[in-house]
């Protein structure tokens, strides 16, 4: 089943609900950060709304996705609990990976949601991959990488795009163009008008959408996934798209001006342009805008408030999660920072492992 059928009036107002969600969680995201609540770097999804909404509406609810290190927009977009994404945002245990990962690293693989990552251009591979593991089992699902106009040039990215391509793998390719790799413009990073036209050297589709229109989005991404779950490969399509907001927090952006900015806001902001389609097209009216908008703050603000009353992780927990299999060392690890915070690194039991190490002619157990 489709997540969400755009061609409904049900779905069209959770298309909305979502941009909003995503619009609030971001906002308040940014003014926690200002205030010094949150650890770490935060990097916005404010004004990219339509390109996460349009692309998951499309997919069906097994599929995947791989994210970039601006995810928080595709979280929700998937369907993930903000209460939850908000948590780890603050670092704390009750978060998606145990406030391990912060901002940049949300993960939920039950969901579909392979994970944000900080390494540009680190999504297609993980698609590729996971397209590979649907073929290989025979499953309906299409694997789609979210990245930048940045990460079209990194070399993982052709590897990955060229592998799908050659096995025809179920696997779709999303580049949101946002006219920024961090401070220097697209046109100076790349020999093409399009980033589309990359996709001629693998000899799949490739287009060109307006990523500030998410019916525009949802329309490549549902023509994308068809063709690759008919086994007919991938496709490439970049979603001409704008942040809002600058690469990361605290960036004084002089890379642009704030006319150019002001421009993409008042005339192409996502949220507002498809709120006005819904309402010449009778859906909703502007009190049902309001009270969505406010749902979607009060949300947030109930995820921040569960947050901040959230337990840290405990300090042994730094130690969990890191390996599939059993290492003596990190048993140590764990042991020494349940009794003392990990300050003597496994204390007694190091010298006693070198020992061990020793005695089995330096080969680890």
């Amino acid at each position: 089943m489709v997540s969400i059928d755009m061609d409904t009036e049900d779905g069209q107002r959770e298309v909305l609900r979502r941009m909003l969600t995503i619009r609030a969680f971001d906002d308040k995201v940014g003014e926690l950060f200002e205030d010094g609540e949150l650890p770490g770097f935060v990097h916005l999804y404010i004004g990219e709304e339509a390109v996460g909404v349009g692309a998951a509406a499309a997919l069906e609810d097994e599929d995947l996705i791989a994210s970039t290190h601006r995810g928080h927009g595709h979280c929700i977009a998937k369907g993930l609990d903000p209460e939850g994404m908000m948590a780890e945002v603050h670092g704390k245990q009750k978060g998606y990976c145990n406030g391990k990962g912060g901002s940049m690293h949300i993960a939920d693989v039950d969901a579909g949601m392979l994970g944000a990552n900080g390494i540009v251009g680190a999504g297609p591979p993980l698609a590729t991959g996971a397209a590979l593991s649907a073929q290989m089992r025979d499953s309906e699902q299409v694997a789609l990488a979210f990245f930048g106009d940045g990460a079209v040039a990194q070399g993982q990215v052709h590897e990955a795009i060229n592998l799908a391509a050659t096995w025809d793998l179920p696997a779709v390719f999303l580049v949101e163009n946002n006219k920024f790799g961090e401070g220097t413009p697209v046109e100076k990073q790349h020999n093409i008008e399009h980033l589309s036209e990359t996709a001629e050297a693998y000899d799949i589709p490739g287009f060109t959408v307006d990523g500030m229109d998410v019916v525009a989005v949802n329309e490549a991404v549902r023509e994308a996934r068809e063709r690759a779950a008919n086994g007919e490969g991938p496709t490439f399509i970049e979603a001409d798209t704008y942040r809002f907001r600058g690469h990361f927090e605290g960036d004084h952006q002089p890379y642009r001006d704030e006319e150019d900015i002001g421009e993409w806001r008042e005339g192409r902001d996502p949220i507002q342009n498809f709120k006005n389609r819904l309402l010449e097209a009778g859906t909703i009216d502007q009190d049902e805008f309001e009270s969505m908008r406010e749902e979607a703050r009060e949300r947030i603000d109930e995820a921040v408030e569960a947050a901040q009353a959230a337990d840290d992780p405990a300090p042994h927990e730094a130690y969990e999660d890191m390996f599939s299999m059993h290492v003596p060392d990190i048993d140590r690890f764990a042991r020494s920072a349940a009794t003392d915070g990990g300050r003597n690194h496994g204390g007694a039991d190091d010298e006693s492992a070198a020992r061990q190490t020793q005695s089995d002619g330096g080969e680890s157990r």
